[in-house]
């Protein structure tokens, strides 16, 4: 079948519904959650949440996984939270119109889960300790398109992988008992929030992994919150002088 160009519009009317962006940013740390939860997360009824799902079922946008008579649902895959991470940056921030939805927003700036690797202020500061202490060499870890140390715009949001784990960075990982991904290219995207980039790709996946299996970050109250535990908080100081929230 012949095909045209990429039916962007039919994305962006799946994503233009309030209550079904919730759903996908409800989904974003990566979780399989059930329609009860995502409902209460949304803000809609049960049989409402229902035909939204259906739509974004319908739309590639998420899965759905069967546990006996339970359904749980997550996103079709990382693109879908990498869509979600680029609109958060572009969009307008939502108002803030209660205490807790400042607490909310407080918290998932301090750090958060973006699928399959930390995201927020941690993350951010992680991944300037990696280039500061040598783990990580490419850009300094800034969004400037101006910046051209490289064949092109090295770091930029037009080339996110623009980075490379060291020797020294993967000994590093060793140390937190992980084994280091094959490919060096470490893969960053920009932090809605901080609008620098974080490590993301495999090497972020690894270091959430081994954060969580270590109790350095535990989830929070928050859908996609993490709290980063007092150990955590010492051994951040200690193997990377990052100082946690």
């Amino acid at each position: 079948m012949i095909t045209g160009d990429a039916d962007v519009a039919a994305v962006g009317a799946l994503l233009a519904e309030p209550a079904r962006a919730r759903v996908l940013l409800a989904l974003g740390d990566g979780r399989a959650l059930p329609a009860s939860m995502l409902a209460a997360e949304a803000g809609v009824s049960a049989s409402t949440v229902s035909e939204h799902l259906r739509k974004l079922l319908d739309g590639g946008l998420v899965t759905v996984m069967k546990d006996g008579r339970y359904r749980y649902y997550r996103l079709a895959g990382a693109h879908v939270s990498e869509l979600l991470e680029v609109m958060s940056r572009i969009a307008p921030p939502q108002p803030v119109t209660s205490l807790r939805e400042g607490t909310k927003a407080n918290a998932l700036r301090r750090a958060r889960s973006c699928y399959n690797h930390i995201g927020g202020r941690l993350a951010v500061s992680l991944t300037a300790a990696f280039l500061r202490e040598g783990l990580l060499k490419g850009h300094d870890g800034s969004t400037d398109l101006t910046w051209m140390g490289h064949a092109r715009p090295a770091g930029a949001a037009l080339n996110p992988v623009a980075y490379t784990l060291t020797d020294v960075g993967a000994d590093a990982l060793r140390d937190l008992g992980a084994e280091p991904p094959a490919n060096r290219a470490v893969r960053c995207c920009v932090d809605w929030t901080e609008q620098r980039h974080h490590m993301a790709g495999e090497a972020g996946s690894v270091l959430l992994d081994r954060f969580r299996h270590l109790d350095w970050v535990r989830p929070g109250r928050y859908s996609r919150a993490l709290v980063v535990t007092q150990e955590g908080r010492a051994q951040l100081a200690e193997r990377f002088s990052v100082t946690a929230e």
